[in-house]
């Protein structure tokens, strides 16, 4: 209980339970909604959506700047303010930064990589040995299989780097489908952003688990 206090009095903390909350309902929302008798429910589950969206600090300096800016338009309090423009605005530097951080992710996985088969090809007794002790007769399978293998063991040795990655690549598909770039369903958008979430609880309770950048 007191580890749960402690990790709600945190800012970072809260905002991850919000965006845990949000999601979950909107996943739930794109389950219930083919159902004809689950209209209340679905209906209970977009207010829940609307009301946390509001209580949940975003990552962003930028969208410090934007998210006021929809609220007060949403409220009603500003009806000059086009709020589509400034929601594609913020989705547009939320959707360059997250790339950013995905290309910083796979320059790291791929140094650690470079490590594992470096470390692995010194602890060789023979020449002829297989690298990563498999055989296969297909070369094109083989090399897949290396890679494979390869990168398991590189993201099991760097979990923060695995849940970086995993977070980035979750969160993405928000301003992937806000902008049209690749149109996903809530669903997806709803799962993503659950497992995006959990990654950050983890990394907010285990601070050890979070991505040190250089």
């Amino acid at each position: 209980m007191d580890a749960f206090i402690s990790f709600t009095n945190q800012t970072q903390g809260r905002d991850q339970l919000f965006r845990a909350t949000k999601y979950t309902g909107m996943l739930l929302r794109y389950l219930l909604e083919p159902k004809a008798d689950k209209e209340e429910v679905v209906m209970k589950l977009k207010k829940l959506e609307s009301s946390v969206s509001t209580g949940s600090s975003l990552n962003l300096v930028i969208y410090f700047i934007c998210d006021p800016i929809i609220f007060v338009r949403s409220a009603g309090l500003a009806s000059g303010i086009n709020k589509e423009k400034w929601r594609m605005w913020a989705a547009r530097h939320y959707y360059y930064s997250l790339l950013l951080s995905l290309v910083r992710d796979l320059y790291e996985i791929s140094l650690q990589m470079e490590q594992v088969a470096h470390d692995r090809a010194k602890r060789e007794k023979s020449p002829s040995q297989d690298p990563l002790g498999y055989s296969v007769a297909n070369e094109e399978t083989e090399w897949l299989q290396f890679f494979l293998l390869l990168l398991f063991r590189s993201l099991k040795k760097h979990l923060p780097l695995l849940l970086d990655t995993v977070k980035n690549f979750c969160d993405i598909l928000n301003p992937l489908d806000q902008l049209g770039i690749y149109k996903s369903n809530p669903g997806i958008i709803g799962l993503g952003g659950l497992m995006s979430s959990i990654a950050g609880i983890i990394t907010v309770a285990y601070p050890q688990m979070k991505l040190k950048t250089h």
